[in-house]
């Protein structure tokens, strides 16, 4: 059974969790130096997300060049926020899958702690229950 009942519900939380993201500085500043964007297509339900230095976009109307596209079911991104799943181990499986330059995507892990320090809240407050 998902855990993601509607594509607005999944929104909600992937969007208030990427604005969590743009309002932190080290966050932003390592998208402009390596002038990278993130087109996230999440699935079951379908979520789609862009993050850039300067916006966080949410819907059908996020542009479809990014630097690096990342695409998983949004119980997968849900594993990997609540620290379940490592992004190494869900992109040799074959759970997450990334367009682009894989070491710049492993390379903003660590500076993506404000998210996952506030990942089980988010969804918490959105009626997404934790564990599997």
């Amino acid at each position: 059974m998902q855990k993601f009942e509607s594509t607005k519900q999944a929104e909600a939380v992937f969007g208030s969790l990427f604005s969590i993201l743009a309002e932190d500085e080290a966050f932003t500043s390592a998208l402009r130096e390596n002038d990278m964007t993130v087109r996230l297509l999440h699935t079951k339900p379908e979520c789609r997300v862009y993050v850039s230095a300067d916006a966080v976009e949410l819907g059908e109307e996020v542009p479809e060049r990014s630097t690096v596209t990342i695409k998983m079911a949004c119980d997968t991104a849900d594993a990997l926020w609540r620290g379940e799943l490592m992004m190494p181990s869900a992109v040799a499986t074959g759970r997450v899958r990334i367009r682009g330059k894989v070491a710049k995507v492993l390379e903003l892990i660590p500076i993506l702690q404000p998210a996952f320090d506030r990942y089980a809240d988010i969804a918490g407050e959105h009626g997404i229950a934790g564990g599997k």
